[in-house]
Formats: C-alpha cells, sequence, structure tokens
C-alpha cells in the first residue's frame, strides 16, 4: 500500500480538515475584529470531503480532525462527521471548537462517533475569558466540557493560548480543575502571523517557565503514543488530568511531524507556516478522480521541508489560524 511519507522518512496519519473559516468569536490573537465574510469560495461540500478522506485513508491517515473556523457553525456538521467516521480506514475522529455549543452538540457528536473533542479555554478566569475572546461565554463553554462527560467522552483536551500578563499566571489554577477530571490542558505559545504582529511582540511567552514549574511540583513528563501530536504532555500521580504545553520554537518540534491539513475550500498545506498552499479541489468531484488525488498528495509531500522557520522570523503566509485550521 502506498502511504503518505516525506523525504525525511516521516509518515503522516493525521490530517487535520477545517471544515469553515468562519467564527463566532473574536480572539485576539486570531480574529480580534470579528469574522469577516470575504469573497472565497464555499466550504467544501460533504461529497467532497468524503472524497477528500477517502483518499487520505488510502494513504495510510487514518486519524481525521474536523476544525475551523468554528466547525460547529456548519448546519450539516453531524452529516460531515457521519461521512468521515464511515470511511474505511479511519480509526478516530476529533472535532476542535470554542465550545460554545458544545452542550447542546455533545451528544449527537457522541452518537455520530466522535470520540476526540479539543476546546479552547484560554482563561478559567470569566473577565479575562471575556478580554481575550471578545465573548462573555465562559460559563457556557465549562458547561459543555461537562456535557460532553456527561454523554460519554472519557477525555477533553482543553488548549489555551499562552498570553504574558493576560493568562501565563494561571497554572495552578488550571492544575487544580484537572486534579479530579480526566482533561488535558495544553498551554500553546502564541504564534506569530501576518495579522498578530503588535500583539506577538507585546504578548508571547516563552513555555519554558510553565515546563519548569511542572517539574518542580512533580509532574513528569508522559511518553507518546502512536497519533498524538506535537505536545509535551506531564502526568502527576496526584492529578487525573495532565498538563501539556506546545512550543513550536523547541529545537525538535518539527521532528516528529504526523499532520497534515487541508482548508474549508480544500487546499493542502503541508505546514502551518507553509509560504503557500496547493488546491485540491479540482480533484474531489469524483471517486473516480481518487488515483489522479493520491498521486498529487505524494508528489506534494515530497516538497515538503524538515520544518518550520520561525526562528528565523519566517511564518510562510499565515493570515489567520481560523482560515486554515490552526
Amino acid at each position: 500500500m502506498q502511504i503518505l511519507e516525506d523525504s525525511f522518512g516521516r509518515r503522516f496519519s493525521y490530517l487535520r480538515l477545517s471544515i469553515t473559516d468562519a467564527c463566532n468569536f473574536s480572539c485576539q490573537y486570531c480574529l480580534p475584529n470579528g469574522y469577516c465574510r470575504t469573497g472565497a469560495p464555499a466550504p467544501l461540500t460533504p461529497n467532497e470531503t468524503s472524497n477528500l478522506v477517502a483518499a487520505f485513508a488510502e494513504l495510510g491517515t487514518w486519524k481525521v480532525r474536523l476544525t475551523g473556523g468554528e466547525p460547529t457553525l456548519r448546519r450539516d456538521l453531524l452529516e460531515i462527521v457521519d461521512r468521515v467516521v464511515t470511511t474505511p480506514g479511519v480509526r478516530r475522529v476529533a472535532l476542535s471548537t470554542n465550545g460554545y455549543r458544545l452542550r447542546e452538540l455533545a451528544r449527537p457528536l457522541f452518537d455520530a462517533g466522535v470520540r476526540g473533542l479539543n476546546t479552547s479555554v484560554d482563561s478559567l478566569d470569566r473577565a479575562k475569558f471575556f478580554e481575550i475572546t471578545g465573548v462573555d461565554k465562559l460559563p457556557d463553554v465549562l458547561e459543555g466540557i461537562d456535557a460532553a462527560f456527561d454523554v460519554g467522552f472519557e477525555h477533553v483536551k482543553v488548549n489555551a493560548v499562552l498570553l504574558a500578563g493576560l493568562n501565563d499566571t494561571e497554572l495552578d489554577r488550571f492544575s487544580d480543575w484537572v486534579r479530579t477530571r480526566p482533561i488535558t490542558v495544553r498551554f500553546i505559545e502564541l504564534m506569530p502571523t501576518a495579522s498578530n504582529q503588535d500583539l506577538f511582540k507585546r504578548r508571547h511567552a516563552r513555555a519554558d517557565a510553565i515546563r519548569a514549574r511542572l517539574l518542580t511540583q512533580g509532574w513528569a513528563p508522559r511518553m507518546r503514543s502512536e497519533g498524538d501530536g506535537p505536545a509535551e504532555e506531564f502526568t502527576h500521580p496526584e492529578y487525573v488530568g495532565r498538563i501539556g504545553i506546545i512550543a513550536p520554537y523547541s529545537k525538535e518540534f518539527c521532528k516528529t511531524c504526523n499532520r497534515l491539513r487541508v482548508t474549508s475550500q480544500g487546499a493542502l498545506r503541508l505546514c502551518l507556516f507553509a509560504k503557500g498552499e496547493v488546491t485540491l479541489r479540482d480533484l474531489l468531484r469524483e471517486p473516480l478522480q481518487r488515483e489522479e488525488l493520491k498521486a498529487r498528495l505524494i508528489e506534494l509531500l515530497a516538497t515538503k521541508e524538515v520544518s518550520h522557520y520561525l526562528p528565523e522570523g519566517k511564518y510562510g503566509n499565515t493570515g489567520t489560524f481560523s482560515a486554515i485550521g490552526g
């Protein structure tokens, strides 16, 4: 069987598929002025999504994460989930969400076959959450996470973008939260884009301080499992949950890269910080195009570089994370 492998021997078992670039939050680091509808083509249809995921699965991709923007804004979300879940070769389907609708959608998503959830919670302080996201919805998001556990999700991952002077002192608060809950909180270093340069200069905080505090408090690094992303996770014998960090400036961040991204309009991005993207949409109309689609994916993957170039101040043509699936 052909597999997706780059010239550095990395295999790509994980697809992050954006199904919309729209979002109803106004996070400082992504859409500080809110989402503005553009003249871009409509997002992929459920049928196009099916053809895309089937091609990836036939090349060894077994984990698919549906993301955005905010994927729960799609009215046909459950149809898309059903098509992805039932694709031969796909073993795990996950969803990234801001949690705005999780309370009402937890049951339908679980019943449809979603087994992994990532929810953004940038602060456990309601006022700071509002300052960072532009919406006063922290109680709703936390109720959504509780609802996810109630319906059968065994574990939830929570992402918090680390922002100096805003939430970089909340480690103890998040630790207390996961003491009795099967939640993994991952602190993500703020990453630069073309639209957040001023914020990056003011708010960028390295994750090293979080790592150092975890180690002094008795947390220990957890061994990586198959399909894991770039997070470095820590466990503690007295805590049910985990704490993690995602540090893109770390020396070997790209060494274990196993994911590819496709935008909501069907363009492949070989890296979050790639200089460009290549459309696949012309090969998503019919299943009969699948062999040609797989050949294009293999050809493009051969051009993937060994690493991003963030330390050199290069972040590709990334505009906003909502446009490329985060």
